[in-house]
């Protein structure tokens, strides 16, 4: 029986150690024109499908870490991919020369300060991350 309150503390240790994220933003330059945007939007901007804002502001998408669990959350419920999906479909667009993947960038705070520095730059964070230096397009709960 120790064994297996050992085995379940390990779990539950485990479990929390992986982030909660509650609702995923995208986020731009206060200065954009775009005062929101669609789910559909954001997810052409971020699998390379548009560079462009519905307003025509041109953007760049920057990405989280892989293993992030905001990256896990954003992806899946903006552009309806998993991780593996998310790695076929780009592999896929590398490999035909019709696209390459957005650069990604360590965490929130890197997104925010790279966000709020260039009013070209589109990313996604943890909306309790958000503060006046960045404008919400969308949130994805």
């Amino acid at each position: 029986m120790n064994a297996f309150k050992q085995l379940m503390l390990s779990a539950a240790l485990l479990g929390a150690s992986f982030g909660v994220v509650a609702d995923v933003v995208v986020v731009a330059h206060p200065s954009v024109k775009d005062s929101s945007i669609s789910k559909e939007d954001a997810a052409k901007v971020f699998l390379g499908k548009s560079n462009k804002l519905p307003s025509g502001t041109a953007v760049v998408p920057i990405d989280q870490e892989e293993d992030s669990t905001v990256r896990v959350a954003f992806h899946e419920k903006v552009t309806d991919k998993n991780a593996s999906q998310l790695t076929a479909y780009w592999s896929r667009l590398v490999f035909t020369g019709k696209g390459q993947p957005p650069k990604t960038v360590m965490d929130d705070e890197e997104v925010k300060d790279l966000v709020a520095n260039n009013p070209n730059i589109v990313g996604y964070m943890d909306k309790a991350s958000v503060d006046s230096t960045v404008k919400v397009l969308y949130t994805a709960k």
